[in-house]
């Protein structure tokens, strides 16, 4: 009995090839995900269809891939072989041929791509240690005895700081920590200047900051030893790196974001509007709030996106798609293979020809050239008429499994507003109100009468 159990659970283990490859390719996307990785791009091909295929590889490796036009368009520079890439992709397996490959969600030039992709990575590590939580920010001193600058002693933002203090509250006095503001050697010295002002305890409130610039030449506001300072520091400390655009790790680490040095000299000098200020300060950490709001927002639309994604008839059409790109490439490879043919032949015949060169040979030798000829192009029509209709009909099969046409004949789906896909009438109450996706358009409907089977 033990044995004929055994025997019948290695039975129902037995696979299928498309059910064996199916399976494999909804292991990797689920269990994968998205990931980023960075390579050189090789094998790079672009079909009418407006799909890319490509090889990423590096020293000792290489993956295909496959990033169908929906997304390249987003793509704002043209790729080419030997070019060094950075791209966001899921995990995937091009069933027919049992491949594994990567579908291309997004792809940018390697440099820029990795500094982001750094600041990214420290903003959510530092974020979960809680280094940026609003409850650990102090408010600014309303009426500051002294203020401190971390900056540059040459730069324009010290000269416009210096300005607008001069010319708001001259009586205030300003301590100046100079430090290189660009380059490895600035994150020490900012680091050392923020605590020597800690130490020294002779200003109310620090502005650490500098002027615009590139992403890298603002960097040294992005490592991680800089926004621990700011946020270890006892006195209170404002961020002011850059223009209003610019943000950095330190922003986020700061009891306060300025968006530009000249602006942070004005939160800190007093003036007649002291209300002004407070509620201008309000409306910048509301700001913040919206800002972390917002991103959280994204991140949760990002998870219900891709458990979206996984359920997402588009997958398969994706698959339909490369698979029409691959028979066409073939048709094509057929339909040359077949004309080289018969042009050998029609060498042949002209070189048969020749060799019979007696006049009384050369009527016949002329039609029986116009015969293979004729038979020839027969043969190549009658090869084009099949090849045609054989695409015919796996553009209709590809047709007949896509949802937007089952909506255009005439059905349609109806959703609660929180997504939830109505298939039996039990599902809803009276009064209730539901989303109706037709073929072209949403209607918003309301249950008048439940009819129960």
């Amino acid at each position: 009995m033990n044995h004929l159990d055994d025997r019948q659970q290695k039975q129902q283990q037995i696979f299928t090839v498309t059910r064996l490859n199916s399976a494999v390719r909804m292991i990797l996307e689920q269990d994968l995900g998205l990931v980023w990785l960075t390579g050189e791009l090789s094998n790079l091909a672009m079909p009418s269809s407006g799909h890319w295929y490509f090889s990423l590889k590096d020293i000792s490796a290489q993956v295909r891939c496959a990033m169908f036009k929906g997304n390249n368009r987003r793509v704002p520079f043209r790729p080419q072989d030997g070019m060094q890439v950075l791209v966001q992709a899921r995990v995937s397996l091009y069933e027919p041929r049992g491949d594994y490959q990567l579908i291309i969600e997004s792809m940018q030039p390697a440099g820029d791509g990795m500094l982001a992709l750094r600041f990214e990575e420290l903003k959510r590590r530092l974020g979960a240690e809680g280094l940026f939580d609003e409850g650990r920010k102090r408010p600014l001193p309303r009426e500051p005895r002294a203020v401190g600058l971390v900056t540059s002693a040459t730069g324009a933002a010290l000269h416009d700081m210096l300005t607008v203090l001069e010319r708001r509250a001259p009586d205030l006095p300003v301590f100046i920590y100079p430090t290189q503001v660009q380059g490895s050697a600035a994150i020490g010295q900012i680091v050392a200047a923020i605590h020597l002002a800690n130490r020294r305890a002779e200003v109310d409130v620090l502005i650490v900051g500098r002027g615009g610039g590139s992403l890298e030449d603002l960097w040294c506001f992005n490592e991680e030893a800089v926004a621990r300072a700011i946020a270890g520091s006892t006195i209170p400390v404002i961020s002011a790196v850059g223009h209003e655009v610019d943000v950095t790790i330190s922003d986020f680490a700061a009891d306060l974001r300025a968006p530009t040095p000249s602006a942070a000299a004005e939160l800190v000098a007093p003036d007649q509007g002291a209300r002004a200020q407070r509620l201008t300060h309000l409306g910048q950490r509301l700001t913040q709030a919206i800002s972390r709001h917002q991103t959280a927002a994204r991140h949760g639309f990002a998870l219900l996106q891709k458990r979206l994604d996984h359920q997402d008839p588009k997958r398969r059409l994706e698959q339909q798609s490369q698979r029409l790109d691959e028979l066409s490439s073939r048709l094509q490879q057929l339909l040359n293979q077949r004309l080289h043919q018969g042009e050998r032949r029609l060498a042949n015949l002209e070189l048969r020809l020749q060799a019979r060169s007696p006049e009384k040979l050369l009527a016949a030798g002329k039609r029986r050239h116009q015969l293979a000829e004729e038979r020839l192009f027969a043969l190549m029509a009658k090869r084009q008429s099949l090849a045609d209709h054989r695409l015919a009909m796996l553009s209709a099969r590809l047709d007949g499994v896509s949802p937007l046409a089952t909506l255009g004949r005439g059905y349609s789906i109806t959703r609660t507003p929180g997504g939830e896909v109505i298939s039996r009438a039990t599902q809803v109450s009276a009064g209730q109100s539901l989303v109706t996706t037709l073929a072209a358009g949403h209607l918003r409907v309301r249950v008048e009468e439940i009819h129960n089977p």
